[in-house]
């Protein structure tokens, strides 16, 4: 009586092939898998057994799917990444928030426009922070998946140029909505103030105020269309206003964490301090400044203290995003004010409207800004060095 000898079933023949070449690095994290169809003809199977194999090892986490495009190496290791919309009714009505922090007027504001405005629509909301680490914001992306939500809307953290989990949650036609900022070269829905236009009115205040010689304060700006579009409103009014363009009235690399320490534990940073003492320093025939955020603006306003130079009246200081209580602060500033709340609301209605139609053309909603004039800022001509001006 001949052996019998046992064959390897065909579908795990293909899983044993691609799992080679993932193990010789023949192909690497993210490269794309030959189609169904060109497996099925390669191992002379039928298109079926193919399937079996490919789904075998997407539930490995080895492989990811995405709609429309096919199928890629997963870096994962273990982590299934299948990211394919369904029906609205198969999914919980649950809508997944994922942001940077939670602490700020701004924040809060957004959340409470979210969270109210999809309760009016049948959704409940789950909260995720990312503590602005593109690391984090991966793994909740991935968490949020796995909570079987109906879509996401996301405050990317900052710096981010492109993000392979929202690109691939795009591609595939998951219900994904972006606020605060738009991702370049990436077409997706996103909901956003106008950077450029709140910009431009800050700096046409301060100009139609008499200044001429405006700083600009930032945090990095490479890869945040927020702050690239408020550099764009800044250098805007300055020309339309004849006013020169000058490289020395910057200062735009200060990192995130260390400007949001007053945020975080209520004390301003000493080191972003010092330097922006020293930029208000070397260029004393600088009459006013421009901030990006808040946290920002507030620190120029205490290095101008400290330094015994005097706000408004040495100084003028104007920054993007309003704070709890500022009416009643020491110095009530003037902000652009980005109406978070409306932002919020615009977001949870486009969402709604992409889980009923995932595959509808991607929208780019533009929520106006407010400036508020207050007290931070005034006429040149009150100024000392008013010859400069």
């Amino acid at each position: 009586m001949a052996n019998s000898v046992k064959r390897t079933p065909l579908y795990k023949q293909i899983e044993m092939y691609i799992y080679d070449h993932m193990r010789n690095n023949n192909w690497e994290e993210h490269h794309k898998l030959p189609s169904e169809t060109e497996l099925a003809e390669q191992f002379n199977v039928s298109r079926l057994t193919v399937k079996n194999a490919m789904q075998n090892l997407i539930d490995k986490g080895l492989i990811y799917r995405i709609q429309g495009k096919g199928s890629f190496i997963s870096d994962q290791k273990g982590e299934p990444l299948l990211y394919e919309s369904g029906p609205a009714e198969a999914k919980e009505k649950l809508i997944a928030y994922i942001v940077p922090l939670a602490k700020t007027m701004h924040a809060l504001q957004m959340i409470n426009g979210i969270e109210e405005q999809l309760t009016k629509q049948g959704y409940r909301l789950l909260l995720f922070k990312t503590y602005n680490s593109k690391e984090v914001e991966k793994q909740v992306l991935q968490e949020a998946i796995r909570y079987n939500v109906a879509g996401i809307i996301i405050y990317p953290v900052e710096g981010e140029t492109y993000s392979e989990e929202i690109l691939k949650l795009s591609l595939s036609s998951f219900p994904l909505v972006i606020v605060d900022r738009y991702l370049r070269g990436i077409e997706t829905n996103c909901v956003y103030a106008s950077n450029t236009k709140g910009a431009y009115d800050a700096v046409s205040h301060l100009l139609q105020s008499g200044h001429k010689k405006i700083g600009f304060v930032s945090t990095q700006i490479n890869g945040t269309s927020s702050i690239e579009d408020r550099l764009a409103g800044y250098e805007l009014a300055l020309a339309e206003h004849n006013a020169p363009i000058e490289h020395r009235l910057r200062r735009t690399h200060f990192h995130l964490d260390q400007v949001n320490n007053i945020i975080s534990t209520g004390s301003i940073e000493a080191s972003v301090k010092h330097e922006l003492q020293e930029f208000i320093g070397q260029n004393p025939d600088m009459t006013a400044i421009f901030a990006v955020n808040s946290p920002l603006g507030i620190t120029v306003m205490e290095a101008a203290s400290d330094m015994g130079i005097r706000v408004p009246e040495q100084l003028s200081v104007c920054f993007f995003d309003d704070f709890m209580f500022s009416d009643y602060s020491r110095i009530p500033p003037t902000c652009v004010d980005q109406q978070a709340y409306l932002i919020g609301q615009a977001a949870a209605k486009l969402i709604a409207a992409v889980i009923e139609d995932p595959n509808q053309e991607r929208r780019k909603i533009e929520i106006p800004t407010i400036l508020k004039v207050r007290s931070s800022t005034a006429l040149c001509e009150t100024k000392m060095n008013c010859a400069e001006c």
